[in-house]
């Protein structure tokens, strides 16, 4: 079984983010967040569904999703 990863999908603006987001789901992609005022999506699949996800009319990316950011303490010299 494929392993998923949490991905964040970046649209053009170009089409309804329903329909984005339905073609999302229909390729594998488990939809958790539609952030519509910034036109993303996020949420989570295998590598196949990403790859099919770029190929979806609206999507400009899909990227993996960043790790952990941890800005540390007011003082700490590094907050990446």
């Amino acid at each position: 079984m494929a392993k998923k990863r949490k991905w964040v999908v970046t649209t053009s603006g170009d089409r309804p983010m329903k329909d984005v987001e339905k073609d999302l789901r229909d390729c594998g992609f488990e939809v958790s967040d539609v952030l519509d005022a910034i036109g993303c999506v996020n949420g989570s699949g295998d590598d196949e569904a990403a790859e099919k996800a770029r190929s979806i009319r609206g999507v400009t990316d899909v990227s993996p999703e960043p790790g952990d950011i941890d800005v540390g303490p007011p003082d700490a010299p590094i907050t990446w």
